[in-house]
């Protein structure tokens, strides 16, 4: 018997999503101990937050309720961005790092986008 694919996992922003919470993880792993309850643990809320939404959202019947949850969704990503520049001005992340980051969440945004434009439709 096959596992059963629950609608989010098909979603390819979630799947973009997921794979972007684990970078962010692998990027604040050398971040300074003093961060660990600061900037770490925000980024890290934050990215795993925009594939939750993504999840929590594709089980919302109304299209008002999952694009709700869409647009909670970008706006964890944009907190990330910003924690991201934030972290490279005080050097914990370097300037690759930063625009290889920046390239997954513009794809991520722009999916985002376009997800949220079908559910108010």
């Amino acid at each position: 018997m096959a596992d059963y694919v629950f609608p989010f996992e098909k979603l390819e922003v979630w799947k973009l999503s997921k794979n972007f919470a684990t970078k962010i993880y692998k990027n604040t792993e050398n971040f300074p101990n003093e961060e660990k309850f600061g900037l770490v643990s925000q980024l890290r809320r934050a990215a795993v937050s925009v594939a939750s939404n993504l999840a929590e959202g594709s089980s919302r019947k109304s299209k008002k309720d999952q694009a709700h949850f869409s647009q909670i969704a970008y706006s964890s990503l944009m907190e990330v961005l910003c924690q991201l520049e934030i972290a490279k001005d005080i050097g914990y992340i370097s300037e690759n790092d930063l625009q290889d980051l920046r390239s997954d969440a513009s794809k991520i945004a722009y999916m985002i986008n376009s997800l949220r434009r079908s559910q108010t439709c």
